[in-house]
């Protein structure tokens, strides 16, 4: 079982980022799960948390990623769901965590380590 779930969602090219207030990079939505909690659980219940006006289709598990970060060395155990369709506006929910909400191309912007993974696995350069 991953330690926390991110969120992929697309839309006419682009991805679903939001950016954390500490530090200012961007990443996929999501977090970490609560005990007893299933990846999906964890999932709706971040989302609800970060975008609460944010309306999920169905999603479903892309990949669990197990990995050592080659920079920071930082373990990464995320498990990553695809929503093939969302809806609603990016209204932050929780403004202490996440300051900004946006879909854009998935280049040319600051990522977090886990995000920057993700993104490379699932948009290679062309």
């Amino acid at each position: 079982m991953a330690k926390s779930s991110k969120l992929i969602a697309v839309k006419r090219g682009k991805v679903l980022l939001v950016r954390r207030k500490s530090d200012r990079l961007w990443m996929f939505p999501g977090g970490r799960k609560r005990p007893r909690e299933t990846d999906k659980d964890c999932l709706r219940r971040e989302i609800k948390e970060e975008l609460p006006k944010l309306k999920l289709g169905r999603v479903r598990l892309w990949k669990e990623v197990k990995s050592k970060n080659r920079r920071s060395g930082r373990k990464m155990s995320d498990a990553i769901f695809v929503a093939r369709k969302t809806s609603g506006p990016l209204t932050i929910g929780d403004k202490k965590e996440i300051d900004k909400a946006i879909w854009r191309k998935p280049r040319g912007i600051r990522l977090t380590p886990t995000s920057r993974y993700v993104r490379d696995k699932l948009f290679p350069k062309k």
